[in-house]
């Protein structure tokens, strides 16, 4: 089974520029998933929950504005 994209905008990331999983923009019900956890998505651009193999995408051109 091919893991979830989710694209986001800059503004969508916290000040530090992470997220975190699980996450309604996943379509994901808090109560039914894996423990919460923060994903750094402005160091790299993007990045892979380890439980669920969701993997969250900064959109194309989008910066983030703490220099990530």
């Amino acid at each position: 089974m091919k893991p979830s994209v989710v694209e986001l905008v800059a503004h969508d990331l916290n000040p530090q520029g992470g997220v975190f999983c699980p996450s309604p923009k996943a379509d994901m019900k808090i109560w039914n998933t894996h423990p919460k956890v923060y994903l750094d998505v402005g160091k790299n651009g993007e990045a892979r929950c380890p439980y669920c193999g969701t993997v969250y995408r900064l959109k194309a051109g989008e910066r983030v504005a703490n220099g990530h």
